[in-house]
């Protein structure tokens, strides 16, 4: 038989080098002898044999090899209008029956969808690429896209055909987007996309969109539905659209999910989920799947009081010991702890139980796995070419390229992707600082200025305007947290008016104080004062979140505990001091697992927290004392209804350095406060006299010296009456017993 194309398109598809497969193989309509017929062409490398078979008709086209032994034609010409047909194959001593991909040629990425994703602005670019279950023509399979312009062709492998590149050999767009349909895969199909660059080099590159991978170290994308699971929290999130966060009690738990606790490998998953071994360092134990922690995880933090759960990053990363933060996988959520939909069921779970939650995200930088997205087309594509910006020496990464449209549209619909498939509530964003500056851990001369000279990124400022400019748009009381560690202003300012545009930014300043502060001996405490209060000066700057967080109790930092000078008696009580501290000072708080009960040892990843120590008195109380605190946090709206505003604090004493005591109101919207007074030292002060605004009673609503939390119990008998003469500027004043390293908090009753 004589080709019915030149044997030069032929040779490009044997020798997997064509860009558009699809005007070869399948059906075309051609002229021969005067009349229009149909040929049909196919490349499969294992066929001995091929035949066209039409279900409907009963009939079997024999087809014939062309040019080459797997390259296989048939002319019909009895049939005047396309038709559906299969392919039975003949290996060897088994039939089996196919559909050709090549039959379904209509893209269902439209040339809309392409426009907008080169302009940046497809804001939902996770529906259309990566891999989705499609129905064409009542045939069900799975439709891939995956952009790589300039690849010389891409195809897809996997279990189902061999990992053979040849088979499944994908079509180019306009815009660089390549997209196939293969029918008769389903949920579960395990799959890469096989990438040749210009010179012939060939990756092997698991899918940037893809929403579920295998569990490490295996590297594929695995086919899955992320809309089967049915959710449950449509009151959560209403309530949540319409209420301002800000105006809302704020303590987050911050944590790991593989290291807060481990099962026993010889007890397996009861949902059938396989047991992943946790580390080697730790033989015989697994991580907890997200349906177990929603089953231990989710009572624990609701009883210790914390509003929302922070999971530092849950996107697909191939190694533990990055905590999360060398992020491969940007649409997947890890499979070390479940699927998909058990992802789902543990936020459903927390929103159900009135707890938020927060992912970290990471986009300051990448990886350079060979599976991931460093040079993904065998070109600088989702980097710089450039190391002076594409590239962070110390921590072995690349930097993306903020500033190409169809990066930052990845970048964008990724944390919307986070809002719309898993419900979350907020994203805190990794290493914001290393994104906006240039020089960023750069030595004179390995960086390279903006177009204007400057040492700032232009193209990440304008990211983080674009992003929040749309994320509250689409998700009204959401959290937009920002780790940056610099003066950078207007970080937590609205877009519109020059800001980045997040809406509350972790207080590096006041953290760096506080534990500086709080290691010093108590007799050198008050030639240190100015830790203390300085971060008044400049609270209301930004919309603040107070945050001791992981980075704090690892590497060599010693554990919060182990920071605090003294005895053991007087180590708790310096961190019941700081924690009061903290959840009176304005701002939003965070703590990461493990400092709630004094964890003696610094965080370690591959292991799990120390709950032993919750057998001893001092950790237990400790616990509760941290409870209590939450709990107060959120019935009292004086501690967090002007979090970020002057109204919200007034002084009354900062200035005792001899005593190292300080004093100062907290104020709710209604007029109502409360009076704290903290003692950062050992030494108790008895008839202490604090200025106060009103006349009456002051409850003693907490002390951190009470004995169900472990103190000596030096108080003030349940609140003290004004005298009828002022100090501190004020007309009023109260005698107050400040316990030792102890923070009291009263609330104002007034005249009974």
């Amino acid at each position: 038989m004589t080709p019915t194309i030149p044997t030069e398109q032929i040779d490009r598809i044997v020798w997997n080098q064509h860009h558009d497969p699809f005007t070869v193989l399948g059906p075309h309509q051609i002229e021969q002898d005067g009349k229009s017929v149909w040929v049909v062409r196919a490349y499969l490398p294992d066929a001995e044999a091929v035949y066209v078979v039409t279900p409907d008709q009963h009939k079997e086209y024999p087809m014939y090899s062309v040019h080459h032994p797997h390259f296989f034609e048939c002319i019909i010409s009895d049939a005047p209008h396309l038709f559906s047909y299969q392919f039975k194959v003949k290996s060897g001593d088994s039939d089996r029956l196919i559909r050709d991909p090549y039959y379904f040629k209509s893209p269902l990425l439209t040339e809309f969808d392409a426009y907008l994703f080169g302009e940046g602005t497809h804001y939902q670019i996770y529906e259309k690429m990566g891999a989705h279950l499609t129905t064409i023509d009542n045939v069900s399979g799975v439709y891939f896209a995956v952009w790589a312009p300039n690849a010389r062709n891409v195809s897809i492998i996997g279990d189902f055909n061999s990992w053979d590149g040849r088979k499944h050999q994908m079509r180019k767009g306009n815009t660089g987007i390549w997209d196939l349909f293969i029918p008769d895969l389903t949920v579960g199909t395990v799959y890469k996309y096989e990438i040749k660059s210009p010179e012939g080099h060939i990756y092997e590159k698991s899918d940037p969109y893809g929403y579920f991978q295998e569990i490490r170290p295996k590297t594929a994308s695995i086919v899955t539905d992320l809309n089967t699971y049915q959710w449950n929290d449509r009151a959560w999130l209403e309530k949540r659209r319409t209420e301002d966060p800000l105006k809302k009690p704020i303590s987050v738990y911050e944590m790991h999910l593989g290291s807060w606790m481990h099962a026993s490998s010889a007890n397996p998953p009861e949902s059938g989920y396989p047991a992943v071994s946790a580390a080697d360092l730790k033989p015989g134990a697994r991580f907890l799947t997200y349906r177990e922690l929603a089953e231990d995880l989710i009572p624990y933090v609701k009883e210790m009081g914390y509003t929302h759960i922070e999971m530092m990053p849950i996107a697909e990363h191939p190694f533990d010991g990055s905590w999360g933060y060398q992020v491969t996988g940007y649409y997947a959520a890890t499979s070390r702890y479940g699927t998909p939909q058990d992802l789902m069921y543990f936020i459903d779970k927390c929103h159900q139980n009135d707890i938020g939650i927060i992912v970290d995200w990471v986009p300051a930088h990448f990886p350079k796995d060979g599976h991931g997205l460093s040079f993904f087309d065998g070109t600088f594509l989702y980097e710089p070419a450039d190391v002076r910006i594409g590239e962070h020496k110390e921590w072995g990464t690349k930097i993306f390229n903020y500033k190409r449209s169809e990066v930052k549209n990845f970048l964008i619909a990724n944390v919307l992707f986070w809002f719309d498939k898993y419900h979350i509530d907020g994203i805190r964003v990794d290493a914001v600082a290393s994104m906006i500056y240039r020089d960023y851990n750069r030595e004179a001369g390995t960086w390279l200025p903006n177009e204007y000279g400057g040492r700032e990124s232009l193209e990440a400022i304008e990211l983080f305007r674009h992003l929040h400019s749309i994320l509250f748009t689409y998700y009204p009381g959401a959290l937009s947290i920002a780790e940056e560690s610099t003066s950078w202003p207007m970080v937590t300012w609205p877009a519109y008016s020059g800001g980045l545009g997040f809406n509350l930014k972790w207080n590096m300043g006041w953290m760096h104080d506080m534990l500086d502060y709080f290691k010093l001996d108590p007799y050198f405490r008050g030639h240190n004062n100015n830790y203390l209060t300085f971060s008044i000066w400049y609270a209301f700057s930004e919309n603040f979140m107070l945050a001791l967080s992981h980075d704090e109790v690892v590497h060599g930092k010693s554990p919060m505990i182990g920071k605090m000078p003294g005895d053991e008696w007087q180590k708790f009580a310096n961190l019941r001091c700081l924690f009061g501290y903290m959840f009176t000072h304005p701002g939003k708080k965070t703590m990461f697992m493990g400092m709630e009960f004094g964890q003696w040892a610094e965080w370690n990843v591959w292991g799990d927290l120390e709950w032993h120590l919750l057998q001893y008195p001092s950790h237990k109380t400790l616990q509760k004392y941290v409870s209590d605190l939450n709990k107060l946090l959120r019935s009292l709206p004086e501690l967090y209804t002007q979090d970020f505003t002057q109204e919200g604090f007034e002084w009354i004493e900062c200035n005792d350095t001899r005593n190292s005591v300080i004093s100062f109101l907290r104020k709710g919207e209604d007029g109502e406060f409360v009076l704290v007074v903290c003692n950062f030292t050992p030494v108790p002060h008895h008839n202490y006299r604090v200025g106060v605004p009103a006349k009456g009673f002051y409850k003693e609503i907490l002390n951190s010296d009470a004995p169900i939390y472990g103190g000596s119990g030096i108080g003030n008998m349940g609140g003290k009456y004004t005298d009828d003469y002022g100090t501190h500027g004020k007309p009023y004043s109260i005698d107050v017993t400040a316990p030792p390293l102890g923070v009291v908090i009263l609330k104002y009753r007034g005249e009974v």
